[in-house]
């Protein structure tokens, strides 16, 4: 089961990307944990919590095998090792949706701090950047997308509404 505030950073991502997107590359769309062919192998097809795909497709349609932006909301889950790695989920899945030829962009947001992990493709290879403040800004021109890192933790407990405190 997922947490409010994962709840919640997802909507307001999927609603900034959707907007930008609108606006930059209405080809292409952005929504929620859409299944993705990755093509590793086997049935691991991830549902990432909000990912930028092709806006045409099907009635019916659950998974996709290209996608532009692929995020997590880093939960629990991911920061546990995966067996006989020694890595965290949430590392293995980074690596995955990076190994994506469509993908652009991969992000990976926690939901117990303020804390944003951008990867960008570029000509030269792939460059992360960590973002830990909420007037540190997310800019992604592939997708028209420019916003705080507080646009996505306004009015959760990392980041209260005023005269609200936060409860357990």
């Amino acid at each position: 089961m997922t947490t409010i505030v994962h709840n919640l950073i997802t909507g307001r991502l999927e609603a900034l990307l959707v907007r930008a997107l609108m606006e930059y590359d209405p080809t292409r769309m952005a929504c929620q944990r859409p299944g993705v062919e990755l093509g590793v192998g086997g049935n691991h097809c991830p549902e990432p919590d909000v990912s930028v795909i092709d806006a045409d497709y099907a009635p019916g349609q659950q998974f996709t095998s290209r996608c532009y932006l692929l995020a997590e909301i880093v939960s629990d889950s991911d920061d546990q090792t995966v067996p006989g790695t020694g890595e965290r989920w949430i590392e293995v899945k980074r690596r995955l949706y990076r190994g994506h030829a469509p993908c652009e962009a991969v992000l990976a947001l926690q939901e117990d701090r303020i804390d944003v992990i951008v990867d960008v493709k570029t000509s030269i290879g792939w460059q992360s950047e960590r973002l830990t403040a909420p007037d540190q800004l997310i800019i992604l021109p592939r997708f028209g997308l420019r916003c705080s890192v507080a646009d996505l933790y306004r009015n959760t407990p990392l980041m209260p509404r005023r005269g609200t405190g936060s409860k357990p």
